[in-house]
């Protein structure tokens, strides 16, 4: 398995102060926002190089990002690596003993497929794999 930075996702509670650092501070430029319905979260995309940041914004309570939010607050919420073949991935890492929050695939944004690592196989950090479509 070959994986490389995609980006990072920064839970927000405040859309409007995140932007006004990220973009009128720092003068990163936004992609176009997406909402991910059967998530209940909005991502907004920011261009640093050859990786991004995604601020997250929860649209509903039962979303695992205002759940995220309410337990944590505001900050780095996961690290995505982007994979050729994310069911591959999954198998690999299962024959390794990694716990995985998702054993199957999902929808995630830009229409790709994602899974997430568990943080107590990987020293307390979430980690997102993608494929993109």
């Amino acid at each position: 398995m070959r994986a490389v930075l995609d980006h990072i996702g920064i839970a927000v509670n405040d859309l409007q102060s995140a932007l006004a650092f990220y973009r009128d501070a720092l003068g990163l430029e936004i992609e176009a926002s997406e909402e991910v319905v059967s998530q209940h979260v909005r991502t907004h995309f920011l261009a640093v190089g050859a990786a991004r940041l995604e601020l997250l914004e929860a649209t509903a309570p039962e979303s695992a990002i205002a759940k995220y939010l309410e337990k944590r607050g505001p900050g780095l919420h996961h690290i995505t690596l982007r994979v050729a073949d994310v069911r591959a991935a999954v198998a690999e890492l299962k024959t390794r003993g990694v716990k995985l929050i998702d054993d199957d695939p999902r929808p995630g944004a830009e229409g790709s497929l994602i899974v997430f690592v568990h943080p107590a196989s990987t020293g307390g950090v979430l980690i997102e794999l993608k494929q993109n479509p």
